[in-house]
């Protein structure tokens, strides 16, 4: 009972959130709202009104937020707080009994300026034309709140969705919640001031006497003396004119982005972006409730998944419902409003209209993969030109409910060249009009599954375009002729890929197939291990049902797989031949000893390939790397071996790594060649092999994070700031392996060394 107790008294304990942004931001406007709405009781602090309705002192602030807290109240900091400085104070408010938040109102200073030039009335009497040169200057000594300032939980809004999004968490909030903690949104750590507002300063001279109305700005950021202003114009004529420098600023940036939802705070060279429709709301008359709880399960899902990408849920409407359903129950979850938000726009010009670059979007498309019909189809079809349609249909003539088919965009199509866009991915999702193909009755059981499947596909292609995309070649800004993609954007010669849920097969093959077909090496097509069951699937050739996942491999990544194929040709590099396995050393080892075992199955690129039918195949490779490892125990028995496959290899061909842990290598260079050995994104053969027993596939880590994560000792942990300092630390460290790594022989050692390390 008394556990109860405390527990209850740990979830009621108050907080402080420390607002932190420039004028003209909606800090005032963000209390106000929550206060509102809020079951939570709540009290705003605001320098501007804490003397009896008029300006007061940082001491008066500190001392009514004091009271509200101890009367058991959460509370509002409603100041600029732009440095360090100015929060230290009220951070020291918090302790065990009170959580200190941040939410950084970071909105586009022109935005803020022509707020603040416009308003009338204000608290703090800042407006008019004074406030472009004081926001100005504020911005310039912006630094943002970091969570060893004391803060529990920070929270970054760069446009208007991630300010609602913040809304809708603390005007949710009961009495009796918590929130949890990290930093969350934030997109540079490092950003200053925003550069956008020089543009429409430089249009006028500041007043000669800026920086004495400056200094006389008050403890809380926004005071200012009443002083005339000697300058060159009136104060009057100033105002007029920053008023509607302002306005001209603020308009151009919403003609660029009229049709978007998340306004100008969304930059176009955030990483790779899928846009993509609602799947099945429009003509295909899916319940938008359960559409939009698909669409956020599985964004949530895949987000992580998608690295520095982007997903954009997009619509033709502001009024859109399944948008605003979305936007609602995303803002419930802990979604990065980065990784995931909504637009407004017609997804053919997302570019060229909204100021939005994606180079990748889906099609909902009809299951002939034909042009025609209304909506998004037609739309993709008419705005990418004929040549899309020739694409689509050498890659398949069908498509089943649940799969998508990714198609590398030609060229020659407007829609590459104006827009950006190297790959469309056609989806099919459930039908619940009995007047189109596929109707399902209002089987919503049967019809969920089929969105759950379509969406994975679709957002599983996006991935895998992703993870090939540092092997693209640049592109020449030539090929676009609205604006050259900037160096974030994926390049045409990207990953073809044709999916199907109903198979974890893929086949690999490049982009200028045309090109490579009289290659002596060409791409493959696996059988597919698992038929349809549509009932259309009789009408469909083999080749058609052969569907698979793929991605590119560049001609340099092929050598395994031209070994592998054909170990004769390479007598010198192989070390065994058999009818099932090629081995060979490693071309770039890592370590004094670097073996690859290569499976000489036709059509196993990696672990995604690989089923419950290959479970001797991977028994075998195994057997034959601990042979080798212990020839080598035999000659050295300081060796320990670790065998091994990459979640996601570079190269094409499924081989198992033989490797000493002594990482003694001149081609160790960088923290891509450690993490691949010595992270979860490593899986070792026993447990891979457990895998495909127990559940019929690997289990794979492919996070690209873990190849980025900082340089840790594999045996001690320690962390190391460089290769040279890791290496330096590892030659003399003699600290046990940790535990995982000495059960289930996960390392090979030598008979004599395996008491001294269990």
């Amino acid at each position: 009972m008394d556990v109860d107790i405390k527990g209850e008294e740990e979830k009621g304990k108050p907080i402080v959130v420390i607002l932190v942004g420039a004028p003209g931001s909606g800090k005032s406007t963000f209390c106000d709202h929550v206060m509102r709405s809020s079951t939570r009781p709540w009290v705003r602090v605001c320098q501007d009104t804490i003397n009896n309705g008029k300006s007061g002192t940082k001491a008066q602030c500190l001392k009514s937020a004091a009271i509200a807290l101890k009367d058991g109240k959460s509370v509002f900091i409603d100041r600029c707080n732009l440095d360090r400085e100015q929060r230290v104070d009220f951070v020291k408010l918090g302790g065990p009994q009170v959580d200190i938040h941040a939410v950084v109102i970071d909105l586009p200073a022109q935005l803020c300026i022509s707020r603040s030039v416009k308003r009338t009335g204000h608290e703090g009497n800042l407006q008019g034309g004074r406030a472009a040169a004081v926001v100005n200057k504020m911005l310039q000594k912006k630094e943002l709140p970091k969570l060893n300032e004391g803060f529990s939980r920070i929270t970054f809004c760069h446009n208007e969705t991630d300010v609602q999004a913040a809304l809708n968490t603390y005007t949710l909030l009961a009495p009796l919640d918590i929130l949890p903690n990290g930093c969350f949104g934030q997109k540079n750590p490092d950003s200053k001031v925003q550069l956008g507002i020089m543009k429409f300063l430089k249009k006028m001279e500041a007043p000669s006497n800026t920086e004495s109305n400056l200094n006389s700005i008050r403890d809380n950021e926004s005071q200012i003396s009443e002083e005339k202003n000697p300058s060159s114009c009136t104060g009057k004529e100033m105002i007029s004119s920053l008023s509607c420098a302002a306005d001209k600023e603020v308009k151009e940036g919403n003609d660029q982005l009229a049709l978007g939802s998340v306004g100008p705070g969304v930059s176009a060279d955030d990483g790779p972006t899928l846009a993509f429709p609602s799947i099945s709301t429009a003509d295909f008359q899916f319940n938008h409730e359960k559409a939009s709880d698909i669409i956020v399960e599985k964004v949530e899902e895949f987000v992580k998944k998608v690295g520095n990408g982007r997903l954009v849920l997009v619509d033709l409407n502001h009024g859109s419902k399944i948008l605003s359903l979305v936007r609602a129950k995303v803002a419930q979850r802990n979604i990065d409003s980065k990784k995931f938000f909504t637009f407004v726009g017609d997804i053919t010009q997302l570019y060229s209209k909204g100021g939005l670059r994606c180079n990748v979007i889906a099609n909902a498309a009809n299951w002939r993969l034909k042009a025609g019909g209304g909506g998004v189809n037609a739309a993709i079809f008419s705005a990418a030109g004929p040549s899309l349609e020739i694409a689509t249909k050498e890659q398949a003539s069908s498509l089943h409910p649940g799969n998508a088919v990714v198609v590398p965009v030609p060229s020659s199509s407007s829609l590459y060249g104006r827009e950006g866009v190297s790959h469309v991915i056609h989806v099919l999702g459930p039908n619940m009009n009995p007047q189109r193909p596929n109707f399902l009755n209002d089987d919503y059981n049967r019809g969920c599954k089929i969105l759950r499947d379509a969406y994975t596909s679709l957002f599983e292609g996006f991935v895998s375009i992703i993870r090939t995309q540092s092997n693209f070649p640049t592109r020449s800004s030539e090929n676009l002729k609205h604006e050259p993609l900037k160096s974030g954007d994926t390049s045409h010669d990207a990953p073809t890929v044709f999916f199907s849920s109903n198979t974890d097969q893929k086949i690999k093959r490049n982009n200028n197939y045309e090109s490579e077909r009289s290659k002596k090496c060409k791409g493959f097509q696996d059988e597919a291990r698992a038929a349809t069951t549509d009932s259309r699937a009789r009408h469909i050739n083999k080749h058609e049902n052969d569907v698979s996942r793929t991605m590119a491999w560049g001609s340099w990544a092929q050598s395994l797989h031209h070994i592998a194929m054909h170990p004769a040709r390479h007598k010198n590099d192989v070390l065994e031949i058999s009818d099932d396995i090629v081995v060979l050393n490693d071309l770039y080892p890592k370590a004094q000893k670097h073996l690859l075992v290569v499976a000489r199955c036709d059509g196993l690129d990696s672990l995604a390939d690989v089923g419950k039918d290959h479970l001797q195949l991977l028994m075998s490779m195994h057997a034959k790397g601990l042979e080798w490892a212990e020839k080598f125990l035999h000659e050295d028995p300081s060796l320990i071996f670790r065998l091994g496959y990459h979640s996601a290899p570079s190269m094409r061909q499924l081989h198992l790594h033989v490797i000493s842990q002594d990482f003694n290598s001149n081609h160790l260079k960088n923290k891509k060649h450690w993490n691949s050995f010595t992270t979860a994104f490593f899986r070792d053969s026993v447990d891979v092999i457990e895998d495909i027993r127990t559940a019929g596939k690997a289990t794979l880590k492919e996070d690209d994070s873990l190849l980025a994560m900082e340089l840790r000792c594999h045996r001690c942990r320690s962390a190391h700031p460089n290769i040279p300092r890791l290496k330096s630390h590892i030659s003399n460290c003699r600290a046990p392996f940790p535990v995982t790594l000495l059960e289930s022989s996960r390392l090979v050692l030598a008979p004599t060394k395996i008491a001294s390390h269990s």
